[in-house]
């Protein structure tokens, strides 16, 4: 059944349209009166489909850009700004206040990230808490980072006090699927470390951003967070060209990433966070657990519809099962209900971009032509607003969608003879981040992984491919990514080592003394933070 004929539950109903007439800049949420570009949703709030609006955001442009960076580097001032030379635990409280506001936000975000990227209710609440938590755990991990560094060390007579410094300013962009979390995955360890940030939210999922607006102002000093609203080619391009960024900090498509760097006129002066596309693959074994690797490979392929970098993008079935695993496959896709985010146990919902399933059609129709068939009854079943999920086979390197990094619900399937065959795709593919392998055999699986181990950054074993939990680093080889996220990497990605150094000698020795007692200066410190 199409997701436009069921009823909106009250509390997720649109009532009143959120026009965001406000950006923040140097600490001020500053009135829009330019030109604006509507939100709209593409779940229908009447039983005849039509696109919900949902409200509109300002269209900004290179004069508001520039505003925002000259904050950005007035609260950096060369170093000297408040934020870099804060002390640890006096930043620290700043997070802990825009986290427990953020908190009494959550209902407003949750209905919005429904409303305007169509996820589901459960996948909303836990983008959100998954967010909250993400920042507690980077709250935590910085108090033990700067409790690490509270001493002095002392080689070849000469003592040493490390600790890590921010970089500067931090251009971050976050990408729609995962607007919240992946965004502030970003821009929460970039900030807390003493950057100061121009922040542009992704193009859907951005209304989500207003209800937090209130909170980013009043939470850190003027300038230290700058968020403005438009496209990235009107507002990041031009930030760019100054050449005053010291980090971009990107979570999309690497030719965006490519083009921005190709604006920065120091590239060797620009420090990288980037977390890029990928074409994980699963490879399912002959020895493989059926029922548990098609339970995975759904979820890997079809949690939020296939649109995660970290998505299985095509499956490797060896031979001697592939008979049986694409029937059992098919049939599992096909029982999927598909919904509205809020209705009860719904698995595929509407997709947010609305030339999304034209382009799906594209990518089934050249498959098709070049020899694939679509394996499941409902494959390529048009809604107004989706496309259903087409298991293709055989699918060949000739493939469009054998090549492309589809992000959507389309399987592509390839069978092998050989382990050979897909260890010599994974090598020869753009992309390095993560493979599901399935099997039991240790003797097969143990070269595997040594070799899979040096092709991507994440083996997942009998289980799909994720990004968590947030502990863990997230990165990837090739075009896949560049430095390392997880709440313990990500801040050391945002940040330098720095010291002060000094011989051993009684001049030296008395001065740091006196330094340590007066407890002026906020980088040499022994404090230990509770």
């Amino acid at each position: 059944m199409p997701a436009t004929k069921t009823k909106i539950p009250e509390a997720f109903q649109i009532t009143q349209e959120i026009h965001q007439g406000t950006y923040l800049v140097n600490g001020e949420l500053r009135k829009w009166e330019g030109s604006t570009t509507p939100v709209v949703s593409t779940i229908s709030s009447t039983n005849d489909y039509a696109p919900t609006t949902l409200g509109s955001i300002p269209d900004m442009g290179e004069p508001e850009a520039m505003e925002a960076l000259d904050a950005a580097l007035a609260a950096y001032d060369k170093g000297q700004g408040v934020w870099p030379t804060m002390k640890v635990k006096d930043r620290i409280e700043c997070m802990e206040s825009f986290v427990k506001k953020m908190e009494q936000k959550r209902d407003e975000v949750v209905k919005l990230l429904m409303w305007e990227i169509g996820k589901s209710l459960p996948d909303s609440y836990k983008e959100f808490d998954r967010t909250v938590e993400y920042i507690y755990d980077t709250i935590e991990e910085y108090k033990q980072l700067d409790r690490d560094s509270a001493k002095f060390q002392k080689h070849d007579g000469v003592y040493a006090h490390i600790r890590r410094g921010p970089l500067g300013v931090v251009l971050c962009l976050g990408p729609y699927n995962y607007p919240l979390n992946e965004t502030f995955a970003l821009l929460i360890p970039a900030i807390i470390m003493g950057n100061t940030t121009v922040f542009k939210p992704a193009k859907h999922g951005v209304l989500l951003i207003t209800p937090l607006l209130e909170a980013f102002k009043s939470s850190f000093p003027k300038g230290v967070v700058n968020i403005l609203f438009g496209r990235g080619r009107a507002v990041a391009a031009p930030i760019m060209k100054t050449g005053k960024i010291d980090v971009l900090a990107l979570i999309g498509n690497s030719k965006s990433a490519n083009a921005l760097q190709e604006q920065h006129p120091k590239s060797n002066r620009l420090r990288l966070v980037l977390g890029l596309e990928a074409k994980n693959p699963a490879i399912v074994l002959p020895d493989a657990d059926l029922d548990l690797t098609i339970n995975e490979c759904i979820a890997g392929t079809l949690s939020f519809n296939g649109q995660r970098c970290t998505a299985l993008k095509v499956v490797y079935v060896h031979e001697d099962i592939k008979e049986e695993f694409l029937k059992r496959f098919s049939e599992k896709v096909d029982a999927l209900k598909f919904g509205n985010p809020w209705d009860e146990g719904v698995n595929l919902t509407p997709l947010p971009e609305p030339g999304k399933p034209a382009y799906i059609q594209e990518l089934l129709d050249d498959a098709k032509t070049k020899g694939a068939k679509v394996m499941n009854k409902k494959g390529g079943k048009h809604f107004d607003n989706y496309i259903w999920p087409a298991v293709l086979y055989p699918v060949s390197k000739d493939m469009r969608v054998y090549e492309e990094e589809q992000f959507g619900p389309i399987i592509p399937v390839v069978s092998f003879k050989d382990i050979e065959e897909p260890l010599d795709d994974m090598a020869e593919s753009n992309y390095g981040q993560q493979v599901s392998l399935f099997g039991k055999d240790v003797y097969t699986l143990s070269p595997l992984i040594d070799s899979l181990a040096n092709l991507v950054c994440r083996v997942n074993l009998n289980s799909s491919c994720q990004r968590g939990p947030d502990v863990y680093p997230f990165t990837g080889r090739k075009d896949s990514a560049q430095s390392t996220l997880s709440v313990h990497d990500a801040l050391r990605s945002f940040s330098i080592r720095t010291f002060v150094a000094f011989k051993d000698n009684d001049l030296n020795n008395e001065t740091i003394e006196q330094l340590l007692e007066a407890k002026v200066s906020n980088f040499l410190s022994t404090d230990y933070i509770l």
